[in-house]
């Protein structure tokens, strides 16, 4: 079964082109990657772990810090500064604590990325998280992805 098999094939088709947009408007596959698994992991979606697990290991991501992703913030040394605030505007997006992003998060990502950037990996985060939902609430195995 293909991503978008699993609901309407023009929904799929428009997840999957914000998917790829987002990704190369950001112009860093790996830091990409590492987004996109980190908000996997928050929303438990064993299919996107799998596949963006395999994904990341091609694009050089390195085994230390798939490791360590789900403790980045205890990784000292493992993730620079610009791959921590990614982190930490991804998990703020994927929880919406409160309902919103606090603004000392927004404010450490805007200062790695410019206004283009920064609303590609905002697009990246709402793309993953709705894959996230569709793979989980659909209950898609992992095994699925072939690259």
């Amino acid at each position: 079964m293909s991503r978008t098999d699993v609901l309407d094939r023009e929904v799929g088709r428009a997840l999957s082109a914000l998917s790829a947009t987002a990704k190369q408007g950001l112009g860093d596959p790996a830091l990409a990657e590492l987004v996109v698994i980190r908000a996997s992991q928050l929303n438990h979606c064993a299919f996107c772990l799998d596949m963006h697990l395999a994904i990341a290991r091609e694009h050089g991501v390195s085994e230390r810090q798939l490791d360590l992703l789900a403790a980045w913030e205890e990784a000292e040394g493992v993730f620079d500064e610009r791959e921590r605030a990614a982190l930490a505007l991804t998990e703020a997006v994927t929880v919406l604590t409160d309902g919103f992003v606090p603004d000392d998060v927004y404010a450490g990502a805007a200062k790695h990325f410019d206004d283009g950037r920064l609303a590609h990996l905002i697009g990246l985060i709402v793309a993953i998280n709705n894959w996230n939902r569709v793979m989980v609430a659909r209950r898609i195995p992992p095994g699925g992805y072939r690259p």
